[in-house]
């Protein structure tokens, strides 16, 4: 069995995983498909926002740094919706479920509730 240290130095650096998403309520909305691209966060990064936000928060703030399009900061899109922040402008675009699902999804993308360790049976 190779050395785990040569395996693990051979690898390249992993690249943060992205997916594009679909909003269903908002394309029959408007039409056409709303999609909204989304990227896996880094450690130091989740850490730092459940410090600085409180429970009922911490979706909305993954959101936030987790979508990489739209613009969720965008002040056209901000006075569209009479969002004061990007914060007001997610729930008021959308609906809780869709927050739930997004947060989820970006979890998952960043590695968590996923089965990402197997245990190893010792002859």
């Amino acid at each position: 069995m190779a050395d785990v240290l040569d395996l693990l130095l051979r690898l390249d650096p992993p690249k943060p995983e992205t997916a594009s998403v679909k909003i269903k309520r908002l394309s029959k909305l408007a039409g056409a498909d709303v999609v909204f691209e989304l990227r896996a966060l880094g450690y130091s990064r989740v850490a730092e926002m459940r410090e600085l936000a409180n429970t009922e928060e911490l979706p909305v703030h993954v959101i936030l740094a987790g979508v990489t399009a739209p613009d969720l900061k965008n002040p056209a899109l901000l006075e569209k919706y009479h969002a004061l922040t990007p914060d007001d402008l997610i729930k008021k675009m959308l609906t809780p479920g869709e927050i739930d699902d997004l947060f989820r999804r970006i979890q998952k993308l960043s590695g968590y509730l996923t089965d990402n360790i197997a245990d190893i049976k010792k002859k």
